[in-house]
């Protein structure tokens, strides 16, 4: 019997890097096959499309890519035209730019837009999003949300997702926007689902929804609130809530991590200060050497 193709998700914060080394979106061509791939994009949730799709076909084919095609349902009954759901059947990955996640849910989720991105995921199509595009790929989505470091009662709104990671809560440009707060509110309220923030230019490579390495110049910041002691129940809105016990990772790129286990794997630095460790060097052998000489 032959083994299931290997599912691929790179989940983005949004505001990835588009002229200097372009680590996250290479490792996106890279992820869908480099010169082989076939690529599509969706523009959807922007205000913007048109402009966003010239962006990212420039960028994929400056890394690779020789076929790039967009795909963007102004309707929800577009999500139904089959010639959409062909498009993305032969895509070896499917690229959903930034946004507004809440137009994503409306116009693709339940359609069968929604169930071509599924099909793709598990047959081994990398399914990449950035912001709003990142938020989509959970089976519960934040649709909208109050900022902040503290977390209150009802300060944020889910909505169905995509469902390619479930067990998951998604929030993006999550250390610039200060997200802390409204995620934490949402695993009060769902312990049983991991709270997961990405920063920009900063990326979740998930695979089987389970393993996960980081990607990118920020951090992943996983919350696990399943044994943690909350108030959820009994705050009033906007209330601060109590959230203890929780346990927290930050995550770095070379950090690999089990999300089924809610642990640390593995992790190489990335970010090593070569000067520090120079200096600590030279200190250290000017010790030993004073040392020897009494």
């Amino acid at each position: 019997m032959p083994e299931s193709p290997r599912r691929s998700l790179l989940i983005i914060g949004g505001a990835e890097d588009k002229v200097g080394r372009v680590t996250v979106l290479r490792r996106f061509v890279r992820l869908a096959g480099g010169r082989s791939s076939r690529l599509v994009v969706i523009p959807t949730a922007s205000s913007v499309p048109d402009e966003v799709v010239d962006v990212y076909s420039t960028i994929f084919t400056r890394l690779g890519a020789p076929e790039v095609t967009a795909v963007d349902p102004p309707t929800r009954q577009a999500s139904s035209d089959p010639q959409i759901a062909e498009q993305v059947d032969g895509a070896t990955g499917i690229f959903i730019s930034g946004g507004n996640q809440l137009k994503l849910s409306q116009l693709i989720v339940g359609t069968p837009l929604g169930a071509a991105l599924l099909r793709a995921y598990q047959r081994g199509a990398v399914i990449a999003g950035t912001s709003a595009g990142a938020s989509i790929m959970s089976q519960f989505m934040i649709s909208m949300g109050d900022e902040g470091v503290t977390p209150r009662q009802r300060s944020s709104q889910l909505t169905a997702g995509l469902g390619l990671l479930p067990g998951v809560i998604v929030d993006q440009h999550f250390d610039q926007r200060a997200r802390y707060g409204r995620l934490l509110s949402l695993v009060a309220g769902s312990p049983n689902l991991l709270g997961m923030g990405i920063d920009e230019d900063t990326a979740a490579e998930i695979h089987d929804e389970r393993t996960m390495t980081v990607v990118g110049s920020g951090a992943v910041f996983v919350v696990d609130a399943r044994t943690a002691t909350t108030d959820a129940h009994l705050a009033r809105r906007d209330a601060p809530l109590l959230v203890s016990g929780a346990v927290v990772h930050t995550l770095p790129y070379g950090a690999t991590f089990d999300l089924e286990s809610a642990t640390l794997v593995d992790f190489v630095e990335k970010y090593a200060d070569t000067a520090v460790t120079s200096s600590r060097d030279r200190h250290d052998t000017a010790t030993a050497a004073a040392a020897l000489h009494h």
